[in-house]
């Protein structure tokens, strides 16, 4: 039974006759009764069930980033769903079967880019974007007194640095492309800006500092060459790290975990020592 809401005028709710009244988020809308299908789906209708779920499919990776991305897009429809009807609108190519989602020309999101006050970001090449960071964050740190020495852009992070950088922080923190000139003769250059290394350091949250560091390795044999010259080094003790380059390599990198320091992290514990199983004590030097 159906019943009048807002007087004379206004919507219904329930049914009337074959009529049936509701609303969603506010919005009242009418419709008809369900008719069950009596014959089998056409060969169109295939396809276009077919290019829905791919579309459904295709953004559930992204179901996060989309609802607050399109989450202003309309004032009556959820970001998920402009998602969906943008790529089903914008972004498919060719016909069934063949038909295929371009990546290039899906939307999921309008308006400005947020960004913190101590961040600036610019366009890359093949749009990317890259982000950089205002030293001050840790530089305010040190005018609070919570870091002993002032820090410049340029200079590498001590322990306290970290420290006081994660504490900022309720997850990791990943911090790349350092300084090339601070960083081990072996790191990659960064191919946009020779002056930083393509690196990276994760920082674990609430200060407990770093817990993982990794690199891309160097693969040419003459940049490799001048760089140990650069640092000083003697070639004749780099001769077996050189052949590995000298025959051909390919590019590559590796990184490092502290497992004590990860486990100290993930364990709420005050001391890296809780978590090594024979710890260096005042009294006990060896297991």
């Amino acid at each position: 039974m159906g019943q009048l809401i807002s007087g004379i005028n206004g919507h219904i709710r329930g049914k009337i006759g074959t009529v049936i009244g509701s609303s969603w988020k506010g919005i009242p809308y009418l419709k008809g009764p369900y008719s069950k299908r009596t014959g089998k789906a056409g060969p169109e209708e295939t396809g276009n069930r077919n290019k829905f779920a791919l579309a459904h499919f295709w953004l559930r990776p992204v179901l996060g980033f989309v609802r607050v991305g399109l989450k202003d897009y309309t004032p009556t429809v959820e970001g998920f769903n402009a998602a969906k009807s943008l790529l089903l609108l914008h972004a498919f190519e060719g016909v069934a079967p063949d038909r295929h989602i371009n990546p290039a020309l899906a939307k999921l999101s309008v308006g400005t880019l947020a960004l913190s006050p101590d961040m600036a970001v610019a366009k890359t090449v093949q749009g990317q974007l890259a982000f950089t960071w205002d030293p001050g964050v840790v530089q305010e740190g040190h005018a609070k007194g919570a870091v002993e020495n002032k820090f410049e852009w340029g200079g590498d992070f001590g322990s306290p640095d970290e420290t006081y950088l994660s504490s900022q922080f309720e997850k990791p923190v990943m911090v790349h492309r350092y300084p090339a000139k601070i960083k081990a003769f072996y790191m990659e250059p960064d191919p946009q800006r020779p002056d930083l290394a393509l690196c990276v350091d994760v920082l674990a949250p609430e200060g407990y500092g770093e817990i993982i560091g990794g690199s891309q390795r160097m693969a040419s044999y003459e940049l490799l060459v001048q760089r140990i010259r650069e640092h000083n080094l003697p070639e004749e003790a780099f001769k077996w790290y050189l052949d590995l380059r000298k025959y051909g390599s390919v590019p590559h990198g590796g990184f490092g975990m502290g497992i004590e320091r990860a486990v100290a992290w993930i364990c709420g514990l005050e001391h890296v020592r809780e978590t090594i199983p024979f710890a260096r004590m005042l009294n006990r030097l060896y297991p």
